[in-house]
């Protein structure tokens, strides 16, 4: 029987397609991956749809369903072309697709992945299983963050409380209790990278802040600083997610309105904001926390980083490279972890503690390689 999984993640900042080649027979274990870029043209669609205003033609809107399903097959297939492993050796493949909306409050809750599994199941050969947040919004969770249910299987619990921060375009946080009887939790905590990654997109025309060094040569602006810090979420209590749909450069100009900064004082404030509103959330909700490991795209910004390091102080910071575990794919890993659960027909264990759902429901639709 084929024991080896995969799992692919395209993350809020759309910036590829991170495939991870996993095997879960003793603990999990990482045996290979890539990122695989989107088409230029395919990648500003996609931010277009994620921070625009959401009007779509149909017929768009379909077709980039369908484009980003072969984007995820594309990159599925390079990496077993890579490695020299057959289709046929993988049980099942994850796919949790590209969001392009999350709307899990109001009278019709509803979180948006796209990314058509059927033509990734056509395409690789592969059974796929993909949707995996609808059915926890449907029973009255946020659908996200998945992430902390693989988080608790990877990390065994300690006898000091620890935090699986990862950094993507939003930040969440797994908060891996040293009390073995409280129920695991996790959260979105706000912006990571995403802000980042368009304010210097507009301003420099590059899609990130290699290094942060564009950050680190401005400065704070308290002003803004405030402003920002204000936006409501920060304060919601857990659960919650949040998204694109709320952290934009129109949000962001919002809050700009009748101020003269520079764009690299700007950039430096982003950084603090992430920095600061990922402090609180923990202090506020795990005070008694001694180490934070990193994972993400953000573990690789050095000013972003030591910025979480100082709003933390002096609590241990570390990349979660030092444990071991590639920081880069574990999002990745997470889907093709919850493609065996699903496989298995497991409810996902720990995923409602974390997203307010009514009970642990199994999670994800199954499209069977062979139809």
């Amino acid at each position: 029987m084929a024991s080896l999984y995969l799992g692919l993640i395209s993350g809020t900042s759309a910036d590829g397609i991170d495939v991870a080649l996993a095997s879960f027979a003793r603990g999990p274990k990482l045996l290979a991956s890539l990122t695989h870029s989107y088409p230029d043209d395919l990648r500003r669609r996609i931010l277009a749809l994620a921070q625009g205003d959401g009007r779509i033609a149909l017929d768009e809107f379909g077709a980039l369903d369908v484009e980003i399903a072969r984007a995820f097959a594309a990159a599925a297939n390079n990496l077993l072309k890579r490695e020299g492993v057959d289709a046929k050796k993988i049980r099942a493949l994850g796919s949790h697709g590209q969001t392009v909306r999350h709307r899990p409050l109001g009278p019709a809750p509803y979180t948006m992945q796209l990314g058509d599994p059927n033509v990734i199941a056509e395409l690789t050969g592969i059974t796929t299983v993909a949707d995996f947040r609808r059915r926890d919004i449907a029973a009255g969770g946020h659908g996200a963050p998945l992430a902390p249910a693989f988080h608790a299987a990877m990390l065994a619990r300690d006898k000091k409380t620890r935090v699986v921060l990862n950094l993507g375009g939003i930040a969440n946080i797994t908060i891996l209790s040293s009390n073995a009887k409280q129920p695991l939790r996790g959260f979105d905590t706000g912006p990571a990278s995403c802000l980042l990654d368009a304010w210097i997109g507009k301003h420099r025309d590059q899609p990130y802040d290699k290094d942060g060094v564009f950050a680190a040569s401005g400065h704070v602006d308290e002003t803004l600083l405030t402003r920002l810090l204000s936006e409501p979420y920060f304060a919601e209590p857990p659960p919650k997610s949040t998204g694109r749909e709320v952290f934009h450069l129109t949000w962001l100009a919002k809050h700009l309105r009748g101020l003269a900064i520079a764009p690299k004082n700007v950039q430096a404030t982003l950084v603090a904001l992430s920095a600061i509103t990922i402090a609180d959330a923990i202090r506020t909700q795990a005070r008694d926390t001694r180490e934070v490991w990193v994972c993400g795209g953000g573990v690789h910004n050095p000013v972003l980083m030591a910025a979480i390091t100082e709003a933390l102080a002096p609590v241990h910071v570390a990349s979660i490279a030092d444990l071991g575990i590639d920081p880069d794919f574990v999002e990745a890993m997470t889907f093709a972890w919850l493609a065996r659960e699903r496989l298995d027909s497991r409810a996902a264990p720990n995923v409602h503690t974390v997203t307010g759902a009514r009970g642990a429901r199994v999670l994800g639709g199954v499209y069977y390689a062979d139809g």
